[in-house]
């Protein structure tokens, strides 16, 4: 392509990753690329190995063999609070909300170094603390806005909705400087009118905001709506790669899902 090809930034670089658990092989020489500024689609059947890679990724489970790659930096092995500070976040199918905080309340707890933590700040400087918490709130009233909770701000966490929960949790993304966030089903439990709301606040974060996503889901209208490309794992690697029509219309990826394919099940029609 010549000496001005494309440049193509990646967030995530992920080589030839392996996960054991004993004699069993979760994740089996993955290699996988998140371009930045992208929302990536993962998806494959139960079991496929999808939230052991992402756990991987986030430094929950070290690797058996492979390297994790963020923005350039080799980040193998780090712990979760390292990949934190870092910018490197995931939300969890079930939502880890402080249940007796407000939703205001749980925002304002997400950053790190926070004054009041030290005892001698909270003794000696309190009005530095106070600033500090005004800022936090201002921060997270605009998310609050963003993500349109308002109604719910001063609601205890534990009262929301499973969808206003998830809400909440991407919310908390956003009180930190994010590079990507990892969605790990974010659309699980919820209902259609909830999906939508949190389907607009990913594509403008994305487009507003510059995030980079990575999600696991199993809803496709969902996938196909917001990811672009779509990663497809069975059996602990990767099985394919393309848009969500693409890989809709994979034989290998129908098979993988429903354990045969278009034209078996054709022929099978016309038996």
């Amino acid at each position: 392509m010549g000496r001005f090809a494309l440049c193509i930034v990646r967030m995530i670089t992920v080589e030839n990753i392996s996960k054991n658990f004993g004699g069993i092989r979760a994740v089996n020489d993955v290699s996988l690329n998140i371009e930045t500024g992208s929302i990536t689609g993962l998806i494959g059947p139960n079991g496929a190995g999808k939230t052991t890679l992402f756990n991987v990724i986030a430094g929950v489970y070290q690797p058996t063999a492979g390297s994790v790659m963020l923005d350039g930096e080799d980040i193998t092995g780090l712990a979760p609070h390292q990949l934190f500070e870092k910018g490197l976040l995931r939300t969890f199918q079930i939502a880890h909300e402080f249940s007796t905080l407000t939703v205001r309340e749980n925002l304002m707890t997400v950053p790190a170094g926070q004054s009041g933590e030290s005892l001698i700040d909270a003794w000696f400087r309190p009005g530095k603390i106070r600033a500090e918490e005004a800022l936090l709130r201002e921060r997270a009233d605009d998310v609050i806005d963003f993500l349109q909770l308002g109604q719910v701000a001063d609601e205890l966490a534990g009262n929301l909705s499973g969808g206003q929960k998830k809400l909440l949790e991407l919310g908390r993304t956003m009180m930190v400087d994010a590079k990507i966030v990892f969605l790990d089903e974010v659309g699980a439990g919820v209902n259609r009118t909830l999906l939508k709301t949190i389907g607009d606040a990913i594509e403008r974060l994305n487009r507003e905001r510059g995030y980079t996503f990575c999600m696991i889901e199993h809803d496709m209208e969902f996938i196909s709506r917001l990811c672009d490309p779509v990663i497809v794992m069975a059996e602990g690697a990767v099985l394919a790669t393309g848009s969500a029509d693409e890989v809709r219309a994979n034989e290998a990826v129908i098979e993988a899902y429903l354990g045969t394919g278009l034209k078996n099940k054709a022929a099978g029609a016309g038996a």
